[in-house]
C-alpha cells in the first residue's frame, strides 16, 4: 500500500475503467475506491440479460473480474499495473433486479502477483442478494499507456472497418 491520497488512488483505478470500451458498453461505473478495495455497479438493462431474463453470466463475470482488478490496482504502488492471470467464479443464484453491485478486495499484494476477490450482488427493491463470488490471481507489471477507446457501436455491421 502507498501513502497516496484517496483522490489520487481513485484516479489511478479509474484509469483502467475509462479506456475499456467494453465496460462502457455494459454501463459499468466505478463507485468507490480505497486501499486495496473498490466497488462498482451497472444497471441491469434488458440487453444484459440472458434468455430467461437473468443477468448474463458473461456480464457478471466481467463486472467481477474488473472489480477484483480494480482492488488489485488500488493495492499496488503508483507506476505499477495489474493484469488477470487466472480467475475462478462461482454463480450462487440467478441475478434478478435493477442493478448489479460488485465489491472487490485484495487478499495479498506481492511484488509480482496479487490475489484478490470480488462479490457480485443483485439489487432489487432496496435489497441486495449475493449472486456470485470470484477469486483472481493477477500479475504486477510496469504501467504502460492504455489503448485508445474504440467508438461504441451497437452492432458489428455499424463498423465500416468490418467486412
Amino acid at each position: 500500500m502507498t501513502d497516496e491520497t484517496d483522490d489520487e488512488r481513485f484516479r489511478r483505478v479509474a484509469a483502467i475503467f475509462e479506456p475499456a470500451a467494453f465496460l462502457q458498453t455494459l454501463g459499468v461505473r466505478l463507485d468507490a475506491v480505497g486501499p486495496g478495495w473498490c466497488e462498482t455497479s451497472l444497471p441491469l438493462t434488458p440487453a444484459l440479460r440472458q434468455q430467461h431474463g437473468f443477468a448474463h453470466a458473461g456480464v457478471i463475470t466481467t463486472l467481477a473480474d474488473h472489480t477484483a482488478g480494480g482492488a488489485a490496482r488500488a493495492a499496488v504502488p503508483p507506476g505499477r499495473d495489474v493484469l488477470t492471470l487466472e480467475l475462478k467464479i462461482n454463480f450462487l443464484r440467478p441475478g434478478r433486479g435493477e442493478r448489479l453491485v460488485a465489491r472487490g478486495r485484495t487478499l495479498r499484494a506481492g511484488r509480482n502477483t496479487v490475489v484478490s476477490e470480488s462479490e457480485v450482488f443483485a439489487m432489487a427493491d432496496g435489497q441486495e442478494l449475493l449472486i456470485a463470488k470470484l477469486s483472481s490471481t493477477l500479475t504486477v507489471l510496469d504501467e504502460r499507456p492504455f489503448a485508445s477507446p474504440v467508438p461504441n457501436r451497437a452492432r458489428p455491421d455499424d463498423d465500416p472497418n468490418v467486412a
